[in-house]
């Protein structure tokens, strides 16, 4: 298949690519490199620059390439963020999903993998969440993913769009080739590991009194290699239906668990301070991935958190400033 991939150079997006190119697609990578990084575009993919809220560029993009299928992972995604700016934060999310939908239907691509969230759990009622619990989004970032979900099911009505919803919880980990590298970074073991290598005094922890076995937020890793070959599945998966996944391992870690975990495997001191709580973390995100499991047979190839952060930690050690080096 020919297969845009939207958000293509940043740290999902290119793992995506990588294996779809490694299942014998061909991928066409656009981004706006605001978050992305050039050097994340993997060597055989073509790469478009511009953004999804820029219709003739887009339109320019569908008219030059086939495309047989989209996967969308280019979005606003700082839940924080989100909560200081709700508007324009989700304006920007679905604005450009509705943008991108438009130009699918009028080429007739009706192939879409949408990378979702567990954030459209809010603070889940049971412990592992499944696809059919209540949908309460604690942050605007999780509404803006939940109104792009419900506008698939009416592309589907309307336009015979086939779509799978990937609902992650905490992507983790590296591939040999490509790693995780934001500005501003927020995501746990890339900031554990940056204290590590000493480009940081300490660590935050935001929170110690939830109710969970140390106090500290639990969430289910999963490792960014394994992420991206659900996507691969999930778009085979498409030949029968339309469909909504969780994924994740179904087991989850505390934040001091991953900070003990990353102290061993570094063999370097973390310092830790608690600091106040971030509106809209939830105590506990734990996935059961049961229906993808059962459905398409994806089982993860890195379940164990040591395996994880140690991916991350060979590629943060060999790249200390990320792409900019």
């Amino acid at each position: 298949m020919n297969i845009l991939v939207t958000g293509g150079a940043g740290y999902i997006g290119s793992v995506a690519t990588e294996e779809l190119i490694r299942a014998g697609h061909d991928v066409v990578a656009y981004d706006n490199l605001l978050y992305g990084h050039r050097d994340a575009v993997h060597s055989t993919a073509h790469f478009e620059e511009g953004d999804l809220s820029d219709k003739g560029r887009l339109a320019d993009v569908f008219e030059a390439f086939d495309f047989d299928a989209v996967m969308h992972f280019a979005a606003h995604s700082i839940v924080p963020f989100s909560m200081r700016a709700p508007l324009p934060f989700v304006r920007d999310n679905v604005t450009n999903a509705i943008n991108l939908l438009e130009m699918m239907a009028a080429h007739e691509v009706n192939r879409f993998i949408l990378s979702s969230t567990a954030n459209v759990y809010g603070d889940p009622q049971r412990i592992p969440i499944a696809e059919d619990d209540a949908l309460a989004p604690s942050s605007p970032y999780g509404e803006s993913k939940l109104m792009i979900e419900k506008m698939l099911h009416w592309c589907e009505v309307r336009y015979g769009l086939r779509y799978a919803s990937l609902r992650y919880f905490n992507a983790a980990g590296a591939s040999d080739q490509f790693g995780e590298d934001h500005d501003p970074e927020t995501h746990l073991i890339p900031l554990v590991l940056k204290v590590a290598l000493g480009e940081r005094d300490h660590l935050d922890i935001y929170g110690d009194d939830y109710p969970t076995r140390d106090g500290t937020c639990v969430r289910d890793y999963i490792h960014v290699v394994d992420l991206a070959q659900a996507h691969v599945l999930a778009l085979q998966g498409l030949d029968d239906k339309s469909c909504v996944y969780n994924l994740g391992n179904g087991q989850g870690f505390t934040v001091q668990e991953v900070v003990a975990a990353a102290r061993e495997i570094t063999g370097r001191p973390v310092p830790a301070e608690i600091a106040p709580r971030r509106p809209g973390d939830p105590a506990t995100l734990v996935a059961s991935s049961d229906r993808i499991r059962r459905e398409l047979g994806w089982k993860p190839r890195y379940p164990d958190l040591h395996d994880i952060i140690e991916s991350a930690w060979r590629w943060h050690h060999a790249h200390p400033s990320g792409y900019a080096q």
